[in-house]
């Protein structure tokens, strides 16, 4: 089984029926989920063009993944990890709802309780650009946690919701492991030393995050994996480090893959295009590591700080 902490597929949804199809996740399944992934963090990303309208846009994508879910027979929609596990006891897929970029709740801290009602248990606090919570890695500026930033945090740990470090800045990142003492994730990214990219995760970032007993989940966007040729063996070689830096209980996969997302150009990590390759990266794993450890990396990990903050 694989814990997938993070997935562009509402956008994806979004588009196919804007487009005017239905039953888009079960007609996909074998595609998509191919058997391996039985948990997958669904995040709601507002793209650039719209960040003017987030709030709406951001309704809009969850509306069209909801409404494709009651067209569905083979997944669903879960709020704590006790529901994941009886959706996945009875052969379904379990669904997160995720924000990835706290865009759509504006500067209200009440859109962000009426989005946990209607779901979202993983709020990503920043894209890579500026919003209302805080400053993303490729913002010029260092701003960290705005006063607001600060109350999100806060309201993430009162409703339970899991809060998500990719994507912010080093100044955003610290202070929010300043203002909380619940264990945070970075559903998507990896080892700066092994990739010099400001989306991956320095040393101290790694440890930090450890520390308070949570997960990164190593990505597979080709530019944080290797700058010059990434591979699947490279994407395994930033699991092992990160394994080895801070212990294999807090390292998880966050695959990102967007080869779906229309206008999307860019490469792949080669040997791991797409979840076909799954069995694959297990194999891999498993020469590096002893079944248990494979098992906490691919699902249980995850399962275990959801259990903790949902």
């Amino acid at each position: 089984m694989i814990f997938d902490a993070h997935s562009d597929l509402p956008t994806f949804i979004y588009d196919e029926r804007k487009a005017g199809k239905t039953r888009v996740l079960e007609d996909n399944y074998g595609k998509f989920f191919n058997g391996w992934v039985s948990s997958r963090v669904m995040a709601i990303w507002t793209r650039p063009d719209k960040r003017k309208e987030a709030t709406v846009y951001g309704l809009e994508v969850l509306n069209a993944f909801l409404r494709d879910l009651e067209e569905s027979e083979r997944f669903e929609l879960v709020r704590n990890v006790e529901e994941m596990k009886k959706v996945i006891e009875n052969g379904r897929v379990a669904l997160w709802l995720g924000l990835e970029g706290g865009e759509p709740i504006g500067e209200s801290l009440d859109l962000l309780e009426v989005f946990y009602r209607l779901g979202l248990r993983v709020l990503t606090l920043t894209w890579s650009l500026r919003n209302a919570i805080g400053d993303g890695v490729f913002e010029r500026t260092n701003g960290g946690l705005t006063n607001f930033g600060v109350e999100v945090v806060g309201k993430a740990e009162e409703l339970g919701i899991v809060v998500d470090l990719s994507h912010i800045n080093e100044a955003g990142f610290w202070d929010a492991l300043d203002v909380t003492s619940f264990p945070v994730i970075a559903s998507h990214s990896n080892a700066r030393k092994l990739c010099d990219n400001r989306r991956n995760l320095t040393d101290e970032q790694l440890k930090a995050i450890a520390e308070r007993d949570g997960v990164v989940g190593a990505v597979a966007i080709p530019g944080f994996v290797d700058k010059e040729k990434p591979t699947l063996e490279k994407y395994v070689e930033h699991i092992t480090y990160m394994a080895d830096l801070i212990g294999y209980r807090h390292v998880g996969l966050g695959f990102d893959f967007v080869y779906y997302l229309k206008g999307w150009s860019g490469r792949s990590v080669e040997g791991f295009e797409n979840e076909s390759r799954i069995p694959t990266l297990v194999e891999k794993l498993r020469e590096n590591f002893s079944e248990k450890e494979v098992k906490a990396i691919a699902f249980k990990n995850f399962e275990r700080v959801f259990e903790r903050i949902t």
